[in-house]
């Protein structure tokens, strides 16, 4: 089985629990769903680790789930599985693979239309098409449109890999190119160079003298499926999933231009191109070379002029008058402009953050959403050893529909007496260095009207509250602005969480009047978040860059549901230097003094 069979099977079998009954298999619900994830996302495939023996070392695959994956690759079956997934039709599986379609909406749908279990979504999109969803009872036409424009996204997506899973890939290939000893420079190219969001194939640049021979290295990558092309200075292997990866060979004193030409963006280097022209050279991948004199507009000595090389890109940069151009901004927005007039911005950087501001517990706050996974002190002993000086714990809020607005209230009362305690007892916990304040918030969902499910009783317990948007995704850009302002609106909420709602190939985001939001940010004083998460990436680069240029602040948080996740707040400083961000447009990079005065 592929990784993508795996992780399809593992969620079929959350699918599975969330039928069986919500409430008492949350937690199985939360692992199974976690371990498609982790498998998903592997850079090796899981039979090879379990091969090895490594299966449950992989975050998010615990022995349990390990074992049961060990027995489907020994047997070609899973007794548990089976008997978890027995009685459910097969084609709930595929269904549930479509935006706004749950397991038990999958099931209804699936029994009451008779739903083929050959091409589920191919016979779901032609009933839904000849109007046989609007029919059943608990739909209409909106749900029916909604069923069908998802239908449509999942079939048509060309899926690329998200920016995390593109980087352990290329970072496993080029530790294996840095063992050979004629390779002097290995970097990546394109779009996974710019930290996009999202990556096609990988491109792979080395600096050498003995072309072949790293060639040859190349080539027998132990996880390669197979060599695809081997020339004299390129060649392409594929990996495991389909990963097609290009290796492009330069001499060292070229490297800077090859390294230069192949990152792009495609458009930035036909804007750096056209810039060149009025200088009187030509670019490309092994250097500058001058065309004419800018004078007589005659080609100098009717000769090709000589090719002048660069061993780096700052030298190659430099040589057109321009200050090195950080590859994350390489998108013909006004680069080339601001490196005429070396007024290119001092970008964010990791070692700038000194927080995280959107942290999951497994403190249990009897939410319906996902409880972290790691407990309060391991989340602050994982912060300190960042060297951060404060984060926030933000579980999402109780359960509306389990609890009334009283024992919403206790169960937050509780939680601030837990984060006081903490507070209070800092310097025992063991090896804490950095951290001086652990802060008392909550990711509030945002109710479709606008509303918050946690009264003015329970909100006055928190430091300050992030809401999010969690539901009814397709309401209509008017409303839906409506809705986050009015949530924006009350005092104790400062953070707008994951604000376009999207995950990266699966669903687009929601719509929204942004210049309304920014205004009402600016003028209230609130802030949007850029969550780390690599499927969310979200504020995107391109919101990033106008927050920036209109002065609304943002945080930058991961959005933890463990201790590992928190790795992940470089994938969110991608994002805000892909949009132009500097230390001084991002709360986190304030000192706790400076943040508890922005606090108020």
């Amino acid at each position: 089985m592929t990784n993508v069979e795996i992780a399809k099977l593992l969620k079929a079998v959350a699918a599975c629990y969330q039928l069986q009954g919500k409430a008492e298999n949350k937690f199985k619900i939360v692992a199974y769903e976690r371990a498609a994830d982790a498998v998903e996302h592997l850079s090796s495939e899981a039979k090879d680790l379990w091969d090895d023996g490594k299966l449950e070392e992989v975050s998010g695959i615990g022995k349990s789930i390990a074992g049961h994956l060990g027995e489907i690759f020994k047997n070609g079956n899973s007794k548990h599985f089976d008997k978890v997934m027995k009685g459910y039709p097969a084609a709930i599986f595929d269904l549930v693979e479509v935006s706004g379609i749950g397991a038990k909406t999958a099931l209804v749908l699936t029994k009451k239309l008779d739903i083929s279990s050959q091409k589920p979504l191919k016979d779901l999109l032609k009933k839904a098409r000849d109007g046989q969803i609007s029919k059943l009872e608990g739909f209409g036409k909106d749900s029916e449109d909604a069923i069908i424009k998802s239908i449509k996204e999942l079939e048509g997506r060309e899926k690329r890999m998200l920016l995390n899973y593109a980087l352990q890939v290329s970072e496993t290939i080029t530790d294996w190119l840095k063992g050979e000893a004629v390779i002097e420079k290995v970097d990546a190219l394109g779009s996974l160079r710019r930290k996009a969001s999202t990556v096609g194939d990988i491109d792979i640049a080395v600096a050498t003298t003995n072309p072949q021979k790293a060639i040859e290295h190349f080539c027998k990558y132990p996880k390669a499926s197979r060599v695809l092309e081997r020339g004299m200075r390129t060649a392409s292997i594929i990996l495991p999933g389909n990963i097609q990866v290009d290796l492009m060979v330069q001499e060292p004193d070229s490297y800077g231009a090859t390294l230069q030409h192949f990152t792009g963006s495609k458009h930035h280097n036909i804007a750096l191109r056209e810039f060149a022209l009025k200088l009187g050279v030509s670019l490309n991948e092994y250097g500058i070379r001058k065309i004419k004199d800018q004078k007589s507009k005659v080609k100098i000595n009717n000769k090709r002029s000589k090719l002048l090389k660069f061993i780096d890109e700052e030298s190659f940069y430099n040589y057109l008058g321009l200050e090195w151009v950080p590859p994350e901004l390489r998108e013909d927005t006004g680069e080339i402009e601001a490196a005429l007039s070396q007024k290119l911005p001092r970008l964010v950087d990791l070692k700038d953050i000194k927080s995280d501001l959107h942290l999951h517990s497994d403190y249990d706050i009897e939410t319906s959403h996902d409880l972290g996974a790691s407990s309060m002190e391991d989340i602050i002993r994982k912060a300190d050893s960042f060297g951060y000086e404060y984060i926030a714990f933000t579980e999402h809020n109780p359960s509306q529909s389990g609890h009334n607005e009283k024992q919403i209230v206790e169960i937050l009362e509780r939680k601030k007496e837990e984060v006081d305690k903490l507070n209070a007892n800092i310097k025992d916990i063991a090896g804490i260095n950095n951290i001086k304040k652990m802060f008392n918030s909550l990711e509030i969902d945002i109710l479709p009207d606008g509303r918050l499910p946690v009264d003015d009783s329970g909100l006055s317990t928190l430091d300050f509250a992030l809401v999010s948007i969690h539901s009814s995704f397709r309401q209509s850009r008017k409303k839906m602005t409506q809705r986050v302002l009015s949530a924006l609106g009350h005092p104790k909420v400062k953070v707008f969480a994951h604000p376009t709602g999207r995950k990266l190939n699966e669903r687009e985001g929601v719509e929204l009047d942004w210049e309304q939001v920014f205004d009402f940010c600016l003028k209230n004083d609130k802030w949007l978040e850029i969550n780390c998460d690599p499927m969310r990436l979200d504020l995107p680069d391109i919101l990033v860059r106008d927050a920036v240029k209109r002065g609304v602040a943002m945080t930058l948080s991961t959005d933890a549901h463990h201790t590992d996740h928190m790795d992940n707040a470089k994938y969110g400083v991608y994002v805000a230097r892909r949009g132009w961000a500097t230390p001084s447009d991002i709360i986190n990079t304030k000192s706790l003094d400076e943040f508890e005065k922005m606090l108020g």
